[in-house]
């Protein structure tokens, strides 16, 4: 069925090259074969023409997921939420991801860290932001509110044990 559909879409986009739609499915039955260089490929061609196109970045988020680029994988799935918001299976892959890439947050006041120390400790250790390769600023941006979204959830973590 995939084979098929690849067939199919090769031989329109030999016709008409620029049809996205066609494209992303071209880049979706490759990753259900397993060719994820091929599927990367036409995926972030689609990106380079429509850097917002949300089924683009969500097979992105897969040909990563898939490849074991978890932290790659994590940074396309917040991409596509922004697109999508409130979209429970991105919400879930995310957590899911977000639990195997990113440090927990620390309990820094247990160990005898002042507040302050603990933020420097935090900013220190936290993951660089993963930019891909398609529409760098967008992701840039989102990498930086989901660093901002982890330092407030340390800042919350160190208030909640100081008034413990």
């Amino acid at each position: 069925m995939f084979d098929e559909a690849v067939e199919v879409c090769r031989a329109g986009l030999a016709v008409h090259p620029s049809y996205l739609s066609a494209r992303v499915t071209l880049g979706r039955a490759l990753v259900e074969l397993q060719q994820f260089e091929d599927a990367q490929r036409e995926l972030e061609q689609v990106l380079q023409s429509a850097p917002e196109n949300l089924a683009a970045i969500r097979g992105l988020a897969d040909v990563y997921h898939r490849q074991g680029a978890l932290a790659e994988a994590l940074a396309q799935y917040r991409a596509a939420l922004a697109l999508a918001r409130h979209d429970p299976d991105l919400e879930q892959a995310i957590a899911d991801l977000a639990r195997q890439v990113e440090p927990k947050p620390s309990t820094h006041a247990a160990e005898g860290l002042s507040f302050e120390q603990a933020a420097k400790e935090f900013l220190i250790h936290a993951p660089a932001p993963v930019v891909p390769v398609v529409d760098a600023r967008r992701v840039h941006a989102l990498a930086t509110v989901a660093a901002l979204e982890q330092f407030l959830t340390a800042v919350n973590v160190a208030r909640a044990e100081r008034r413990a």
